[in-house]
């Protein structure tokens, strides 16, 4: 039997065992959901073995989707992070069988602070479905290991349960994509959301020379602003034009051409700026990919300069 049959194989009894499960959802689930919306504390989530590496992800899935979360381990619950939980909190505990002894030690002390408890297992008849507020059966007919015995199937349902009840908390309270961003800032939707063009933007040091320059010492300017650009100005400090080092390049294709004639002969003029520094630089990106620039100018209500922002410093910057 080929890796290819074994992985389709193992593709198949997973996805029969979570469309199985699907199909034999109680009411349960409401009230689990009901019951992690309601509280005012935490949601904390304990498990053993693969349980507990599954619930690891889930807390973390929750977390970042708007539910305060943390995950605890039962041995280390017995031995003082007990103390972690509150009487506003409400537990997940996750056991296939319901019977792990660390998890069955720990159900009195919970029960002990009246924390409310939902059990997720393969029996309700357990230690751990018989203690649960709210019970989810994660049963499967058949594991996916060959086997019959690692928690293959088991903790495919378990993890996308979890991702489910998460799911559910997600539209009960209305968790936009902004939200999502607010938990996540180093990341692209977050840079896409809160990155502005005063977050980025270069304020010194800047390739500015005043009109009448020669394009000799204009390019004396480009090479020190390593910005492929110079920027002109007027009399009154207020941008007057662009000299790319495009614009550069087509000058010194034509027969004419003379350097050291005005910089103002080759240069663009009224080029793309941008007024508003509270602009998200995602927005920046897309008018410097639309215009084919390399190089927007942040200019004030007078249209004196107050900073560049330059392609590369958007990508640098993770904007995509």
């Amino acid at each position: 039997m080929s890796c290819q049959d074994i992985v389709k194989d193992v593709l198949d009894i997973e996805s029969k065992e979570l469309h199985n499960v699907a199909n034999r959802l109680t009411d349960d689930i409401d009230k689990a959901v009901d019951m992690i919306y309601k509280t005012k504390g935490k949601l904390v989530i304990i498990g053993v073995g693969k349980s507990g590496l599954v619930g690891a992800k889930m807390s973390a899935t929750f977390a970042s989707t708007g539910t305060s979360s943390f995950f605890i381990h039962p041995t280390e619950a017995l031995h003082g992070d007990l103390g972690a939980i509150s009487v506003d909190d409400i537990v997940l505990a996750i056991s296939y069988s319901g019977k792990s002894d660390e998890l069955v030690a720990l159900l009195p002390h919970i029960k002990r602070i009246n924390v409310p408890l939902i059990g997720m297992s393969s029996s309700i008849d357990s230690v751990l479905g018989q203690n649960s507020d709210a019970f989810i059966d994660i049963s499967v007919t058949k594991e996916a290991c060959p086997l019959n015995i690692a928690p293959t199937s088991s903790t495919t349902i378990t993890m996308a349960l979890g991702d489910a009840l998460a799911v559910c908390l997600m539209k009960k309270k209305n968790f936009q994509k902004e939200d999502f961003a607010s938990f996540h800032p180093g990341g692209t939707l977050g840079k896409k959301l809160f990155v502005k063009i005063k977050d980025i933007m270069r304020t010194d040091n800047l390739p500015i020379v005043p009109y009448g320059t020669t394009i000799r010492n204009a390019i004396v300017k480009m090479g020190e602003g390593m910005l492929g650009s110079v920027i002109i100005i007027d009399e009154h400090k207020k941008l007057l034009a662009i000299l790319s080092d495009g614009d550069l390049r087509r000058a010194l294709s034509k027969p004419n051409f003379a350097i050291d004639d005005d910089i103002l002969s080759i240069s663009t003029k009224n080029p793309f700026t941008i007024k508003d520094k509270n602009m998200l630089a995602v927005d920046a990106l897309s008018t410097i990919e639309k215009n084919k620039i390399q190089l927007l100018v942040v200019v004030d209500k007078e249209n004196k300069i107050s900073g560049v922002v330059h392609i590369h410093d958007l990508i640098e910057a993770g904007i995509k």
